[in-house]
């Protein structure tokens, strides 16, 4: 007889219980499901329901358990004992550590509220800090974005009212051509991913524009190795042979952008290059020879070309006639361009013909009616199926701002601004040019800022500066060296605050910012920086307060460390006042919640120790609050307006209540769903007491379509601007103008010249009058333009590996499995000009200094680039990583070359208009090391003294086999 089979189960549960949220380990903020067992994390998976991955999850979020239980986790809060940088530090309790907090800042806030300088990193949560900035009274606030895609955002924000990067995305329905400009994989993968999952499927070609061919250029169907910081000359040299062959949609241009406003030619005089208007200040176009009418009626067919005399006598030319001026110059032509680009000539004008025909030749219409702003019907959307997207690889550049005013300008010339197949905006925007908020600067009676200390400037007027002119901010931003610094200036606070420059501060409070080494330029001197003392003896940065859940480089310069929680252990708000997760087809926003109780211990295995070793023992429980709630208690306890009531009591218990319950206009809160008492609305209504547990109870998550007839041309598209304004996104529902010129930078301009009231001191007329042109420019980027290429002849570049994102992977067991240590790679043709061979340890300068790297061949660079992957080499003792570690002992950063001033001297290594960080303006030279053979082990150069940071964990790599062997064990019945 046949035995019955045994019931066996082919599909185990993996846990007992399931929790949905938002990932941390990227800026996707990808839907996550995380599985627990017994109270432990024990698989974490994509959501399928999540509007962002749809259930897709890449290697970094898979991790994310491991990131939790990392050793590197603080666990209780950390006084300093000894001197900055020795790692001697007394555990404290929070009541003391918030004590000692509120001491120092407390009379700071009496005093002179700038002398605190808070500046945060990649934390997500601005619209808390900026708001608690604003509450304390200071100027000196901003987020990370100064040294990460500032360029991007401004370039965007100040030209079409939106931007690349996690403010638009292509239309991946509808695009048969996809220019991927300087993408590099860490950031808004997923999405990303899936998109060009559904152009290759439906044959769309794919261009990559990028030094480095990895990643998406691995898939791509051309790359384009182009030289690092000439991508705006690609550009012009493409806009150039648009113009020539008649190849732009005039039709766009005058409906929906500025093309045809008359602009003043008046040389010298005070309204030269400002828009002609009329006494209600309405700007002018020109019907014919002698008639003009308002620049934004419709029925009219106004000019583009051609110089007209205004009634005053003054002449005047359309906007478009500037353009067609500058770009068909012969500067510009693919034959001038070439040699600088590294791209052939018939390259580029194959890429100009390529993108015609796809955006005219190849053009559709969507059957959709709408009505556009000015009240006209129409029976369908023309859709122009050309599209780009853009990040770091063109903004980190000293003329990363005009590269990306460049971009969109192609784009505002094909038609191919939210028309259906090309970039498409994602709510909250597109904004008004520029957006509405100016920066704070100046106090109220009760010491509040009068507004957030970070925003957008539309004149001269706006500048943050004193009555000489110079600079109020410690880190320079919105001065006359850096008026348009919407994110501020990260990269200079350091050097700043340690020369008094412009004033001393007291403290310097961080949150989740590595300033003492992989985010700063000049790593050696920033340290040394932090730890410079005056002839007193006493430290030039007198105070300094920093925030993280691990224990990174940073921690070690703190003088009071505040040990955050784990991404799965809070509750944060990714909200639409920050950096939403909408996409084109609907306005979103999500929550984190805790899944796990920070108090709870490490999973078992999670300690290993050394190799063979059983599990150090964890110690019970962990004593971490998360950073935002410490801000929100901070924040009662010096008595900040908008964080006490009246009787000087608490507002908020935590920063959970303060999601639900703050208000930052009536009716609109950080969160947007299920608004109204009992959650009857959404985007504006009274805070609900249940608004979190709706957001859990939905996977964490909020979505709301945008109507399909408003979902393109938003700019000026009635049933949008209307939808947009009910939903708190924008004040008023006018059309908003695409600017193919800019009104604002010629502000600067004027004033850099002699005019108006506010004018630019001596030293930076000449700066301000070069960069400030109204029309996006190429100009070479600082540190090539200020020494030779006989002494530095090949650009050095770093890219973020897809498998992790910052400094933050390098701690992650799992990651690290996939790479422990970086390379300098170079084209095969590069090393041999320089005599060296693979594996080679070489010796790469700049003009500010030297490293000694091991080289690795690879094919899949520009032979006039060298490059590495960033965030994996780290400093010995940091991270809880073992003292042999590779990340220590070979890994190394670029960051050791690159200055974080000019070769002169005489500014910031950074953009003249945004002053965001150059990072990718590095020149470099490089030869074989004379100082050890090829094939010996050594370390790489420079190594700095290891830090004490606690006991280090010699085999993190064994965490992986920690936890296979528990659900080997569990599998098997016996005990772990």
């Amino acid at each position: 007889m046949r035995q019955p089979e045994p019931a066996i189960d082919t599909s185990p549960s993996i846990g007992d219980e399931v929790k949905t949220t938002t990932c941390y380990m990227c800026a996707c903020r990808c839907g996550i499901k995380v599985w627990l067992k017994d109270g432990q994390i024990r698989y974490i998976q994509g959501n399928p329901d999540h509007p962002v991955n749809q259930g897709v999850l890449c290697a970094k979020g898979s991790a994310g358990i491991m990131q939790h239980y990392s050793p590197a986790r603080l666990d209780k809060p950390l006084l300093r004992v000894g001197e900055r940088g020795s790692g001697e530090f007394r555990e404290i309790e929070w009541d003391e550590a918030l004590e000692i907090a509120t001491s120092w800042l407390k009379p700071i806030r009496e005093r002179n509220p700038d002398e605190l300088a808070f500046f945060t990193g990649r934390d997500q949560s601005q619209a808390l800090t900026g708001w608690w900035a604003q509450q304390f009274g200071t100027v000196n606030y901003a987020a990370h974005g100064g040294f990460c895609s500032v360029n991007m955002a401004a370039g965007g924000l100040y030209s079409v009212g939106g931007s690349f990067w996690e403010f638009g995305e292509p239309d991946w329905d509808h695009t048969q051509y996809l220019m991927l400009w300087g993408v590099a994989e860490d950031h808004d993968s997923n999405p990303i991913k899936l998109g060009l999952g559904k152009l290759k499927a439906r044959g769309a070609k794919i261009v990559a524009i990028n030094p480095v061919r990895s990643g998406y250029g691995a898939i791509a169907d051309e790359w384009i190795g182009i030289r690092p910081g000439t991508d705006g000359l690609f550009a012009f040299a493409l806009i150039h042979e648009l113009l020539n062959a008649d190849r732009i949609d005039l039709d766009y241009l005058v409906r929906y952008t500025n093309a045809h406003w008359l602009v003043v030619d008046d040389p010298g005089g005070p309204e030269d290059g400002l828009f002609a208007r009329d006494l209600e200040g309405q700007p002018l176009c020109a019907i014919d020879s002698h008639r003009f009418a308002h620049a934004n009626d419709t029925g009219i067919a106004p000019r583009v070309v051609g110089e007209y005399t205004l009634r005053d006598g003054r002449r005047a030319v359309p906007a478009f006639h500037l353009v067609a001026q500058r770009y068909l110059d012969p500067q510009y032509s693919p034959d001038a361009v070439s040699e600088r680009c590294g791209i052939p000539a018939e390259t580029i004008r194959r890429i100009a013909r390529e993108l015609a025909d796809v955006a005219f030749d190849r053009a559709f219409t969507l059957p959709i009616a709408w009505t556009d702003a000015w009240g006209r019907e129409h029976d369908s959307m023309q859709g122009r199926p050309v599209s780009m997207h853009a990040m770091r690889g063109i903004s980190a550049h000293s003329n990363g701002f005009h590269t990306c005013r460049a971009l969109h300008l192609l784009q505002m010339l094909l038609g191919a601004i939210d028309a259906p197949g090309s970039f498409r905006y994602q709510p909250p925007f597109p904004k008004p040019l520029p957006p509405p908020n100016r920066p704070g600067k100046a106090r109220q009676a009760n010491g509040v800022l009068d507004a957030a200390p970070l925003g957008f400037v539309h004149g001269p007027d706006d500048l943050v500066v004193d009555e000489t002119g110079a600079p109020r901010r410690i880190d320079h931003a919105f001065s006359w060296a850096y008026p348009l610094s919407a994110h501020g200036m990260m990269h200079t606070v350091i050097r700043n605050a340690w020369a008094g420059d412009p004033y001393p501060i007291d403290t310097l409070m961080m949150f989740m910012a590595n300033m003492s080494w992989n985010s700063s330029m000049n790593t050696a001197q920033t340290i040394a920086w932090l730890t410079d003392k005056r002839e007193d003896g006493e430290y030039r940065i007198p105070r300094i307060i920093y925030a993280d859940a691990y224990a990174s480089e940073m921690v070690a310069y703190a003088d009071l460390v505040l040990p955050d929680t784990t991404y799965l252990e809070r509750f944060d708000a990714i909200s639409l006042l920050d950096r939403p997760i909408s996409d084109a087809d609907g306005a979103a926003d999500a929550i984190r919640h805790p899944v796990l109780d920070a108090a709870q211990g490490c999973a078992s295995g999670a300690g290993a120790g050394r190799a063979g070793a059983p599990p150090a023992k964890q110690r019970e429980g962990r004593d971490v609050r998360g950073f935002q709630s410490v801000l929100i208690d901070l924040g009662s306890r010096l008595g900040l307006p908008g964080l006490t009531n009246e009787d000087g009591t608490a507002k908020y218990r935590d920063y959970a209540d303060y999601i639900v319950r703050h208000e930052r206009a009536p009716g609109v809160g950080l969160l947007a769903g299920w608004r109204g008492a009992h959650g009857e609305v959404e985007a504006k209504g009274q805070p609900n007491p249940q608004q979190l547990q709706r957001y859990i109870e939905n996977g964490g998550f909020w979505r709301s379509e945008v109507p399909e007839d408003a979902r393109y041309f938003k700019m000026a598209n009635r049933g949008y601007l209307d939808w947009a304004q009910r939903m708190g996104f924008l004040g008023h529902a006018d059309p908003i103008v695409l600017q193919v010129y800019s009104e604002t930078l010629q502000k600067f301009r004027l004033a850099a010249q002699g005019h108006g009231a506010v004018q630019p001191p001596d030293e930076h007329r000449q700066r301000v009058a070069t960069y400030f042109d109204p029309l996006p420019m190429w100009y070479e980027p600082f540190e090539g333009e200020q020494t030779t290429s006989e002494q530095f002849p090949l650009s050095a570049v770093t890219q973020r590996p897809m498998f992790m994102y910052h400094a933050w992977g390098s701690q992650n067991a799992w990651l690290r499995q996939i790479a422990t240590r970086n390379w300098l790679y170079l084209h095969p043709d590069t090393a041999t000009r320089h005599g060296i061979r693979d594996e080679d340890w070489i010796d790469v300068t700049s003009h500010h200094g030297t490293i000694t790297v091991q080289a690795k061949f690879a094919a899949n660079v520009q032979p006039d680039t060298v490059w590495t992957w960033n965030a994996i080499g780290k400093r010995r003792g940091a991270w809880k990583l073992g003292k042999d570690a590779p990340e220590g002992r070979e890994g190394f950063l670029l960051n050791h070359l690159i200055s974080d001033i000019t070769p002169r001297g005489d500014y910031a290594n950074a953009d003249p208009v945004t002053g965001q960080a150059a990072w990718f303006d590095l020149r470099v030279r490089i030869s074989r090391s004379a100082s050890a053979d090829a094939g010996v082990v050594k370390a790489s150069s420079p190594q700095f003294p290891p830090l004490a940071m606690g006991e280090a964990n010699d085999a993190p790599l064994r965490y992986g086999a920690q936890f296979r062997d528990k659900r080997k064990a569990e599998r098997e019945g016996s005990p772990s």
